[in-house]
């Protein structure tokens, strides 16, 4: 089990791909071996749900997108009505319209040279738009997932800014090895400074004596479905604090969950060796979950 299990759909073998506004096969769909992001994860990316042929949240994703762009200096050439016009057209290429995951991946382009400073770029930038049928394993919702901590940790923003949405994930993918290493289905990361900043592919959230802990932000990518949790908390009268905190003072936790556009909001039924109450009908993060369900039902805007 994992935030991220799916049920396997065989249609995906077949989905076409969005590159550069062409349509391919996904047996046809290449980039060049000399794109900055396959040679240096350097771009950015969304992954987006598609939910009653309506994209869930869409004006969040794109406000983050081009904001990561901004953040390394990556100028995207198309408007927001445009990328949902391309989104759009392979969706409707696919005769997609409900439990699809869309990952959106703008990189800075092709190269002449393997050589990181963009002054060797030659080309636009490059798009591609994968959407796959994907809907979220019931399992990960019923048996929850499990959590613990990991030394990897999350790098000052005079390294890297974690708000921003790269495909330079290697921090992440890192804790992610040390999580299945210590066989954790999310790994527990910390800030630079010793306190609980978030998972490897999730943002985190504890619950004690019936109020949500979540870090300030600072060292997190900032999650949509995160910032939809805790104005969720806020609306309807639960105590969502956003403060520094260490593993010392949640590790008496008595439910915990994580976040994610994919899954959403999902149960940690296990915080290292604690069993939590999380997956429990009657927990407060079963609760969240089912005011999450109804939000996104308002807040979404069709294709």
């Amino acid at each position: 089990m994992s935030s991220h299990s799916y049920i396997n759909n065989p249609k995906n073998e077949n989905i076409y791909i969005n590159i550069n506004g062409e349509l391919y096969p996904r047996a046809n769909a290449k980039i060049s071996v000399f794109d900055s992001g396959f040679l240096l994860g350097d771009g950015v990316w969304e992954g987006i749900r598609l939910h009653n042929n309506q994209l869930v949240f869409i004006e969040d994703h794109l406000d983050r997108l081009f904001e990561s762009a901004k953040g390394i200096s990556l100028d995207i050439p198309f408007s927001k009505t445009q990328i949902i016009n391309q989104i759009s057209k392979v969706l409707l290429k696919n005769n997609m319209v409900n439990d699809v995951h869309i990952r959106l991946i703008i990189s800075r382009g092709e190269k002449i040279t393997p050589y990181q400073n963009p002054n060797v770029n030659i080309g636009p930038t490059t798009l591609v738009i994968i959407p796959e049928h994907k809907k979220t394993d019931p399992n990960t919702y019923k048996k929850g997932i499990t959590i613990g901590r990991v030394s990897t940790v999350r790098p000052p923003h005079n390294i890297l800014s974690t708000h921003y949405n790269t495909l330079s994930k290697l921090n992440c993918i890192l804790g992610s090895i040390e999580a299945n290493e210590l066989s954790y289905d999310e790994g527990i990361m910390n800030d630079p400074h010793g306190n609980i900043s978030t998972c490897n592919s999730t943002n985190l959230f504890f619950i004690k004596n019936n109020s949500v802990w979540t870090s300030k932000g600072e060292y997190c990518l900032n999650g949509i479905t995160r910032s939809k949790a805790i104005y969720l908390c806020e609306k309807n009268g639960i105590n969502c604090y956003q403060k520094d905190f260490t593993f010392e003072e949640i590790k008496d936790c008595d439910e915990a969950f994580v976040t994610g556009t994919f899954a959403g909001i999902i149960p940690v039924s296990q915080l290292e060796n604690k069993k939590l109450f999380s997956i429990s009908s009657k927990s407060l993060t079963n609760h969240i979950r089912d005011l999450y369900r109804h939000h996104i039902n308002e807040n979404i805007i069709k294709i």
